[in-house]
């Protein structure tokens, strides 16, 4: 929890503001309080359903309320410039496949990173690497997926990516 509101305060510090699911609690809820402590922005959108769990974060920047997860995924992806995934749980993984799903289908060209903290990605960046040698994932798409155990290194990257261009019907994404 302590390295989560760290991040949320270098991500202040740096001037970059926060997009999250809207919770005060868990790991997001910790980088929303670092980032609200080092005086940043952080935009949460949240299900109506939670807020009904008590479970929203009330000193927010801006908390949007939404009907549904898909409404709630849809908006961050919008309010959001890049995307970065901690250590977390299925949640996590929904929300990072989908985005990167959307960056495989030109829907949008936004940087895509991994926080790979004490190599807690290791095994899941081992069976994407498998999905390319197995022919089901391009290697630019599985480029798209910048990685980094250093929040700083990992921004300085966002700062130089470009996306593959795309054309489905060719056997490889045209550099």
């Amino acid at each position: 929890m302590e390295v989560a509101a760290q991040v949320g305060r270098v991500l202040a510090e740096q001037g970059v503001g926060v997009v999250y699911g809207g919770g005060r609690i868990g790991t997001m809820g910790a980088v929303a309080d670092g980032a609200l402590s080092a005086g940043g922005s952080v935009i949460g959108v949240i299900p109506r359903h939670m807020i009904e769990w008590e479970i929203a974060h009330d000193g927010l920047t801006e908390l949007h309320v939404v009907d549904t997860m898909h409404e709630r995924k849809a908006l961050m992806a919008d309010l959001s410039d890049a995307f970065v995934a901690l250590p977390g749980g299925a949640g996590t993984l929904d929300e990072l496949f989908e985005i990167w799903t959307w960056a495989q289908l030109d829907l949008h060209a936004k940087p895509i990173g991994l926080l790979n903290l004490d190599g807690y990605y290791d095994h899941l960046l081992a069976m994407i690497d498998h999905m390319v040698s197995e022919g089901f994932l391009k290697p630019a798409y599985r480029e798209m997926v910048l990685v980094d155990d250093d929040l700083d290194r990992l921004l300085n990257r966002f700062a130089d990516y470009a996306p593959p261009v795309y054309r489905w019907v060719e056997e490889a994404p045209i550099d």
